[in-house]
């Protein structure tokens, strides 16, 4: 495409979606394009972490779907990122909605390990539940506003017929797991609680075939990779954007000029905003100028956008099965179907529904992943290392009746408060429907005005229409925005040459 040289594109946040955006515009011969970041590296919310000499990921974690139709799985493969059983057609054929291969070993608060014969039917009841949530999709009438709400509802019902023959104490121990599955679900969608979730808009997202995969190397050997093939130079670090001005009128010769903190004053005939949902939630007010068009503010205050954290715990011998995958704490207080703790500030820790077993143990020793979303997950955010260990530490020792049990050591994430992102990823919430994410990728100005087009394009995670909270839901995103561009030179040809630049 020759002759894209004197058309300026500026790219707003260095994560995944800035990337793939970039990526594509060079290799479609655009040579003018920049990415500001605000912060000094590369990968925005994929960010691979050290607990010694242990790798582990601070942010993204998996490739979900890993499978042809997903990009990161086939750019992970083509660079020779990932584990030899996670390219075998067997894992990338696996089916997500059918029985998950892994072992779960479940503790309960009174020190005993739990049979998974018990647990079963629970297990089996909240699937079936989550199935039926994303039927209601484009259809009017849904029982309940929220997920949280049609789950809870039908559990009970449910469960008094289904489990009407066996004795009290097993039936409220399974509703019990069915709260610490609720509170897994927080943290899969990014939620305080289920009941944030809309029911209508709930089988928006789409999973991908294959058994999800993690990278041995580490998630940022992929943004590594990409960022190797762009030219040197296109990132300026440290280089927060103040404000984007834009134009709505057809007065202005040159359309666009990006803000920096620093005061530098960019002119650009196009930006692609990658920034994340939750800064857009907190600074549009002051990012846009003029500010953005009422219904795509909206649709910014609409959407969901959580908090789920990851707290690493490394022992020096397991206290869970050789072949166990999946930790899951079971609350016996909690057979109220609850997602969410009455006081945060004291009992926050019984939000962390479970650990993740990090495998093989030749790489990772001893090692798991607690996970924890919501208030209580940011409350955790503000509470020392030691005050986090100290909790992690009495929960252990408290489910599994061993009070010697100590963490070696812990490291956790604080995806709050990171002022860039302030949170970790987007989700469908009450009232939501696919024409919020319609209306967060589109473009500015609007359609049908006399301004210069394409002027504001947006891209990241929360604008995919089904891929939305994932890595390669961002991804997609940027290559869409970069092709939007692309078609618009390649249909308007005499644009390249009448640009001011």
């Amino acid at each position: 495409m020759a002759g894209n040289w004197n058309v300026n594109i500026v790219v707003v946040g260095c994560g995944i979606a800035g990337i793939a955006a970039a990526h594509r515009l060079i290799k479609s011969g655009f040579t003018n394009v920049r990415i500001l970041e605000a912060t000094g590296r590369s990968g925005g919310r994929v960010k691979t972490g050290r607990l010694g000499d242990k790798i582990i990921e601070i942010g993204a974690n998996w490739i979900h779907g890993p499978s042809e139709e997903n990009p990161v799985f086939c750019l992970a493969r083509q660079y020779e990122l990932l584990d030899p059983d996670a390219l075998t057609p067997e894992n990338q054929a696996f089916d997500p909605e059918g029985h998950h291969p892994w072992v779960s070993n479940f503790f309960s608060s009174s020190g005993r390990k739990i049979n998974v014969e018990d647990v079963y039917p629970a297990q089996e009841l909240f699937a079936e539940l989550l199935s039926e949530c994303s039927e209601f999709q484009n259809h009017q009438g849904e029982p309940c506003a929220s997920a949280g709400d049609f789950i809870r509802s039908e559990v009970r019902q449910r469960a008094a017929e289904k489990w009407k023959d066996i004795d009290s104490a097993t039936r409220s121990l399974r509703l019990c797991v069915i709260s610490s599955m609720l509170k897994r679900e927080c943290c899969v969608n990014g939620a305080h609680s289920m009941g944030e979730l809309g029911l209508g808009a709930f089988g928006q997202y789409k999973i991908l075939p294959g058994l999800d995969c993690t990278f041995p190397g580490g998630y940022e050997g992929l943004i590594t990779n990409l960022m190797s093939e762009l030219p040197d130079g296109l990132v300026s670090y440290n280089r927060p954007v103040r404000c984007v001005h834009w134009s709505n009128t057809e007065e202005k010769l040159n359309s666009v000029t990006v803000e920096c903190e620093d005061g530098e004053r960019i002119t650009a005939d196009h930006v692609i905003l990658t920034v994340p949902l939750g800064y857009l939630k907190k600074h549009h007010s002051s990012l846009f100028q003029p500010p953005l068009p009422l219904h795509k503010l909206h649709s910014i205050q609409r959407l969901g956008f959580g908090t789920n954290n990851k707290i690493f715990v490394e022992f020096d011998e397991p206290w869970w099965d050789g072949d166990c995958d999946a930790i899951q704490l079971v609350w016996e207080d909690e057979d109220a179907l609850v997602d969410q703790v009455p006081d945060v500030h004291r009992s926050w820790i019984k939000k962390l529904f479970g650990f993740t077993v990090l495998k093989p143990t030749e790489r990772y020793g001893h090692l798991v992943c607690g996970w924890i979303a919501g208030h209580e997950s940011e409350h955790m955010e503000t509470l020392s290392e030691q005050e986090v260990t100290h909790a992690v530490t009495q929960l252990i020792r408290r489910f599994t009746g061993n009070p010697s049990i100590a963490p070696r050591r812990i490291l956790r994430s604080q995806w709050f408060h990171d002022p860039w992102t302030n949170g970790s990823y987007s989700h469908l919430a009450l009232g939501c429907s696919e024409q919020d994410l319609k209306n967060m990728m589109e473009p500015l100005p609007l359609n049908g005005s006399k301004a210069q087009p394409l002027q504001v394009l947006f891209a990241g995670e929360a604008t995919h229409l089904c891929y939305f909270s994932t890595v390669h839901g961002a991804l997609l995103t940027g290559w869409r925005e970069a092709d939007r561009l692309i078609s618009h030179y390649s249909c308007n040809p005499s644009e390249r040459l009448t640009s001011k630049l």
